[in-house]
């Protein structure tokens, strides 16, 4: 029974949705937030601990106090939609130090408990773009492709260890309610998505892609059958999105 969650970039978008979900179980006693930006004063309650914290540190010693913990969610992570040739040089070190060291580094000093006897509970927000490539996200993309592997990679590693726990690879799209897009949380529309990342957390699933079914897994065998012609296609759906400015 998951009772002390740490939830890294919980402060808002899904990571504030998953905070959330969690503080209102009974069953849960803390809930430790540690994000860049403050938790707003309308989301805190008992259960929640809120910490600032800069993921592109040197030192994690920071993370140290957070032993007791038998779950960890690690949200935090951004993207910019954008071709190659107009993003900064300074973005691509920036995308990598946010969205892709800090999981491998956390995970790293958490991985103990991974390999472990008792339960815990580890998910990654990871992206459907990390599967197939992604024109207008290549870096984002890479970012989360690297997690794609490193993932899967551990979780063998774990397996092979004996151990009954794993890491979660959360892989939507893009997800409604979310401050991604750089728009203000709505947890009434991100509580669904919550709710059901939760449930496959507590499962110990290794992966979960939301709407596979209905829209990724034909999606992917696309990709699978020609990756080239699949890329055309995801560059002119994005270009036709109305989400390029």
């Amino acid at each position: 029974m998951i009772k002390k969650v740490l939830v890294v970039g919980g402060a808002n978008g899904i990571g504030l949705a998953i905070t959330k979900e969690f503080s209102q179980r009974e069953s849960v006693e803390k809930v430790y937030v540690v994000d860049k930006a403050p938790l707003a004063e309308e989301y805190s309650d008992a259960k929640i601990e809120a910490y600032q914290f800069d993921l592109t540190a040197d030192d994690y010693s920071f993370f140290d106090q957070f032993s007791d913990i038998d779950t960890m969610m690690i949200t935090a992570g951004f993207g910019k939609l954008s071709l190659f040739k107009d993003i900064e040089e300074r973005h691509i070190a920036n995308s990598f130090n946010v969205n892709t060291i800090p999981v491998m580094r956390l995970i790293h000093r958490f991985y103990d408990k991974l390999q472990g006897d008792d339960d815990f509970y580890c998910g990654v927000m990871v992206s459907i773009a990390g599967f197939m490539s992604s024109p207008f996200f290549a870096v984002y993309g890479a970012t989360k492709a690297a997690l794609k592997i490193f993932i899967e990679s551990i979780n063998v590693e774990l397996k092979k260890s004996g151990s009954g726990n794993c890491v979660l690879n959360v892989s939507p799209g893009s997800l409604k309610g979310t401050s991604f897009n750089s728009q203000k949380t709505d947890l009434n529309v991100a509580q669904p998505m919550a709710q059901a990342i939760i449930s496959h957390l507590e499962a110990k699933d290794d992966l979960f892609i939301p709407q596979y079914e209905d829209v990724f897994k034909e999606v992917l065998a696309r990709y699978q059958a020609d990756f080239r012609a699949e890329g055309s296609h995801s560059y002119d759906y994005k270009l036709n999105s109305g989400r390029i400015k």
